[in-house]
């Protein structure tokens, strides 16, 4: 069975049928990219999944279960983690206490009053931290971190719910190109290491066909291709909505 199955998807806004009819699946343990040009729906579709828009018809799957319409904070109860394209921390918050706010709300811990916050799920906090990388800075002031590691921050908030599902949007946006692929490189580590299944959007097309397993291409709100990283890099229609006639997309990056 598919982790995730959408099925004739479609949301409207006014006159603007910003994704239209859209049907795919992610398999377990399959890292995903949903590509296509600025207003082809990536976003839309996106938030649908994630709750933060309700479809106007079709079907969101997850093991099975229609989420469409469900909220956010129930989607993720259920195992579905997201990260964002602008990242953010508690600036007030150490690096620990950012992932042990998100470990106490997926426990249903938050209006324990009686206990201190700090010594809730420090261990699991740190173990988290160690799998991105982040360990070291565990007890320094968020505010400090560069952007890149503030990513990674995201990243371990973003897996305190032990996701089956997880959803990047933009992952490595504002990020150089050696601190993205090895954001990326993690990420893979990780979907393999515990058969998370992972569907991410992205600009950068050497990230998209470097660690992509499977590549859907959207425009005008239409699912336009699907197919593995070489046959979409050779897809004549997909070349066309990106570039226009004659070009490639050898060393595009955005």
């Amino acid at each position: 069975m598919s982790v995730l199955a959408i099925r004739s998807l479609s949301k409207a806004f006014g006159g603007v049928r910003a994704v239209n009819d859209v049907s795919f699946e992610i398999g377990e343990g399959e890292f995903l990219a949903m590509i296509g040009p600025n207003g082809a729906g990536k976003s839309t579709c996106f938030n649908m999944i994630n709750g933060q828009l309700k479809p106007d018809s079709g079907q969101i799957l997850f093991e099975g279960k229609d989420i469409a319409g469900l909220a956010p904070r129930v989607i993720w109860r259920l195992g579905v983690g997201r990260t964002f394209q602008v990242a953010a921390t508690f600036n007030s918050m150490t690096v620990i206490e950012n992932v042990q706010m998100a470990l106490i709300s997926h426990a249903g811990e938050t209006y324990e009053l009686w206990r201190a916050a700090a010594e809730l799920h420090r261990n699991r906090a740190l173990e988290l931290l160690s799998q991105v990388g982040m360990h070291e800075a565990a007890d320094r002031p968020s505010r400090e971190l560069a952007y890149g590691d503030i990513k990674r921050i995201e990243l371990a908030i973003a897996l305190a719910n032990q996701p089956r599902l997880l959803l990047m949007d933009e992952p490595t946006a504002g990020m150089a190109p050696r601190e993205r692929n090895e954001l990326i490189a993690l990420v893979k580590r990780l979907v393999i290491e515990r058969r998370i299944s992972v569907l991410f959007t992205e600009h950068s097309m050497d990230v998209v066909f470097a660690f992509a397993d499977r590549v859907i291409v959207l425009a005008r709100g239409r699912l336009i291709a699907d197919g593995d990283p070489a046959g979409i890099r050779d897809n004549a229609q997909v070349r066309e909505v990106y570039f226009g006639t004659g070009k490639t997309f050898a060393g595009a990056t955005s």
